[in-house]
């Protein structure tokens, strides 16, 4: 079993940053690879960006050049830059070998 806790969401004005932190515990061997969704107002949860499991990193097209992906142990970082009202929803962490989701946390991008 593995548990996600995030941490780092809030309310920035357009064109801020914010970094979001996913810590996973538990089951070790289940944790693998993670990575980021979010679920915009009265939309579908979409992909951010996740790890493969040969190390790559899969960006959506809304996050490139924008958001920055990376590991240190079992925490997962989500370094975004430059966000618009666009970025607004709840952001969750995922780790798909254990079927794990995070609370999620909320992002709203205002001014």
């Amino acid at each position: 079993q593995v548990q996600l806790v995030e941490s780092g969401g809030g309310l920035v004005q357009p064109g801020g940053s914010l970094r979001l932190s996913c810590a996973a515990s538990g089951t070790t061997f289940l944790i693998g690879v993670m990575g980021w969704y979010r679920q915009p107002p009265g939309s579908q949860r979409e992909l951010v960006a996740r790890f493969e499991m040969d190390g790559d990193i899969i960006y959506s097209d809304s996050a490139k050049g924008r958001f920055t992906l990376s590991r240190e142990r079992n925490t997962i970082y989500l370094q975004m830059n430059d966000l618009g009202p666009e970025d607004t929803g709840v952001y969750y962490c995922n780790a798909p070998v254990a079927r794990a989701w995070g609370q999620g946390t909320q992002v709203t991008v205002s001014s």
